[in-house]
C-alpha cells in the first residue's frame, strides 16, 4: 500500500488554508494587505514543499519520496531556483513600474501566462508521460516500445490544455481591448453563436476521441480549436463589459491551473486552482447581477450583444461650463457631497489631490462621501484600490445600492473621470449597450459637477450622456488632476 509523505500533506493543507484566509482578506479593503500577505505565504510554502519533494532523486513516485539532503540532483535544482530567480525579477520589475491605470491589462497578461503554462506543462506530459507517471510502458515483442497514457490522465490533461489554451487566447484579446490597441465596441462574426456552439461541441468530442484513442491528431487539433475559441468568445464583448471579463478570465486560469494539478499529481495544485477557479466564477457573477447581465450570456462570448447603441455620435447640444472656482464655492457651500470616481481619475493619477479636496470639505463642515460603482474602471475593486492607496478612509466608500438613494437629498455630485455608471441611457435606451446596467442617479442631486477632458469623448462604451446637457449640470473641461488640484487652490 502507498503511503503519502504526511509532512507533504500537511504542507499542502496549511497552504490551502492560507489561500482560503487570503480570499477571506481580499473581501475587503481594509484587510486586502493581510489578505495579500497570507496569500504569499500559502505560495511560498506550496512552492517549497513541491521543490523539496521532486528535488531529491529516487525510485519513489514525488510525493512519496522521503527528502533526503544527500540525494539531492542538483541539476535540475538550479535549473529551477534560475527560473524561479529570473520570474522574479520580471516581476518584482513590473510591479514597481506598473502604473494604476494600467493594472487591469496586467492582471489579464497575468491570466494569459497562467493559460499557456497550463498548455505547455500539458504539451510537456503528453510528449513525456513517463516522467510525469501517467503512462504504462508497453513492449511488443517485435515493435519499439511505446508508453500508454492511461485515459483518465488524457481527460485530465485534454480538458486542462483546453482550458488554458481558451485562458491565454481570451486573455490576450482582453488585454489588447484593454491597452486601446483594439476598440471597445463589440465585434460581431455573423453566426458567430453557431460557431461558438460547434467548436465547443468538436474540443469535448475530441477530448473523448483522444481518451479512446492513441492517434497524434486529436490532442493538437483540440488544442488549435482551443486557441481560436479563447478569440471568438471575447471579441464580440463590448468595453463596458470588460470588468467580467477580467474576473471571468481569472476563474478560467484557476480551472486550468487545477486542471493540471491532477496531471502533476499536486494537490496544492488541485485546491488552488479550484479556489481561483471558483472565486472567479462567483465574482463574475456577482458583476453580472451588478450590470443586469445575463451571466451565461456573457461567458458565452457576449451572446446578447448587438451592434447597436455604442457608435459614439454627439449631437450638437447646448451645455454649461464652470471653472474650479465655481466648483469651490458650490462645494464649500453644500451639506454632503457624493464623489463619484471612474476611469478618467485613475488616467490623471488624481487619487491622492482628490483625497486633500475631500479633506478640505470636511474642514469647511462640509460631508463627503465616495460612491464605487462594482465595474468602475478596467476591472473589479480598480477604484476602491486607488482610493485605499491614496488613505482614503474606509467608511467613506459606499457601494451602489448603499448609497444611490442619497443622490436626491445630496447637494452636490462631483464626477471625476466617470461616465458610463453614471450614463441614463442604461434606463432609457433599449438599443444602448450598455442598457439595463444599474447606474448612479447623479442627475438627481441639487448640482451636478462632471469633471471629463473635452466634450469630444462619449465613455469607453461609446455612449452620449444626456447628463452633460442637464441644467443642473455643470462641466468642468480639464485633465482631472489638474481641475482638482486648482480646485484645492480656490477651497484654500
Amino acid at each position: 500500500m502507498e503511503i503519502v509523505n504526511p509532512w507533504v500533506a500537511l504542507a499542502y493543507l496549511v497552504a490551502g488554508v492560507c489561500f482560503i484566509l487570503a480570499l477571506r482578506g481580499l473581501s475587503s479593503p481594509s484587510t486586502s494587505q493581510r489578505g495579500n500577505r497570507f496569500g504569499m505565504a500559502g505560495m511560498l510554502i506550496a512552492v517549497g514543499t513541491t521543490l523539496l519533494t521532486h528535488i531529491p532523486r529516487g525510485v519513489f513516485p514525488p510525493e512519496e519520496r522521503p527528502f533526503d539532503p544527500t540525494n539531492i540532483d542538483w541539476t535540475a535544482g538550479a535549473e529551477i531556483l534560475a527560473a524561479i530567480g529570473i520570474g522574479a525579477v520580471i516581476g518584482l520589475t513590473t510591479a514597481r513600474r506598473i502604473r494604476m491605470t494600467a493594472m487591469p491589462q496586467l492582471v489579464a497578461a497575468f491570466h494569459s501566462l497562467v493559460g499557456l503554462a497550463a498548455v505547455l506543462v500539458g504539451v510537456a506530459a503528453y510528449l513525456n508521460p513517463q516522467a510525469f507517471g501517467i503512462a504504462d510502458l508497453v513492449i511488443p515483442m517485435l515493435a519499439k516500445p511505446f508508453a500508454v497514457i492511461h485515459p483518465v490522465s488524457k481527460v485530465e490533461m485534454g480538458l486542462g490544455v483546453a482550458i488554458g489554451a481558451i485562458t491565454f487566447s481570451g486573455s490576450v484579446i482582453a488585454f489588447l481591448k484593454l491597452n486601446g490597441n483594439m476598440g471597445g465596441k463589440p465585434i460581431l462574426l455573423p453566426g458567430r453563436h453557431v460557431i461558438n456552439l460547434g467548436i465547443l461541441a468538436a474540443i469535448l468530442l475530441l477530448v473523448m476521441q483522444f481518451a479512446h484513442t492513441q492517434d497524434v491528431w486529436p490532442f493538437w487539433t483540440l488544442l488549435a480549436l482551443s486557441f481560436a475559441i479563447g478569440f471568438l468568445l471575447i471579441v464580440p464583448i463590448g468595453g463596458a463589459d470588460m470588468p467580467v471579463v477580467v474576473s471571468m478570465l481569472n476563474s478560467y486560469s484557476g480551472w486550468a491551473a487545477a486542471a493540471m494539478g491532477f496531471t502533476l499529481h499536486n494537490s496544492a495544485m488541485i485546491i488552488t486552482g479550484a479556489l481561483v477557479g471558483s472565486s472567479g466564477a462567483i465574482l463574475s457573477y456577482i458583476m453580472c447581477r451588478a450590470m443586469n447581465r445575463s451571466f451565461l450570456s456573457v461567458i458565452a462570448g457576449g451572446f446578447g450583444a448587438t451592434a447597436g447603441g455604442g457608435d459614439g455620435e454627439k449631437i450638437d447640444r447646448p451645455w454649461k461650463r464652470g471653472s474650479a472656482e465655481d466648483a469651490a464655492f458650490l462645494m464649500q457651500q453644500a451639506e454632503q457631497v457624493i464623489i463619484v470616481p471612474g476611469y478618467g481619475m485613475a488616467v490623471a493619477q488624481a487619487q491622492h489631490v482628490l483625497r486633500e479636496m475631500a479633506d478640505k470639505l470636511k474642514e469647511h463642515g462640509v460631508r463627503v462621501k465616495y460612491a464605487i460603482h462594482p465595474v468602475a474602471g478596467r476591472m473589479p475593486g480598480h477604484m476602491n484600490v486607488l482610493l485605499a492607496e491614496a488613505n482614503v478612509p474606509y467608511d467613506e466608500v459606499f457601494e451602489l445600492e448603499d448609497i444611490n438613494s442619497e443622490f436626491a437629498q445630496t447637494d452636490v455630485a462631483f464626477i471625476i473621470g466617470a461616465n458610463d455608471v453614471v450614463n441614463p441611457a442604461a434606463k432609457t435606451d433599449k438599443a444602448s449597450p450598455i442598457y439595463g446596467m444599474p447606474v448612479f442617479d447623479v442627475g438627481k442631486a441639487k448640482t451636478v459637477l462632471f469633471i471629463k477632458r473635452s466634450m469630444g469623448g462619449v465613455g469607453y462604451a461609446g455612449v452620449d450622456n444626456d447628463v452633460f446637457y442637464a441644467d443642473n449640470t455643470m462641466m468642468l473641461l480639464a485633465d482631472a488632476k489638474k481641475m482638482v488640484e486648482e480646485i484645492v487652490k480656490a477651497l484654500a
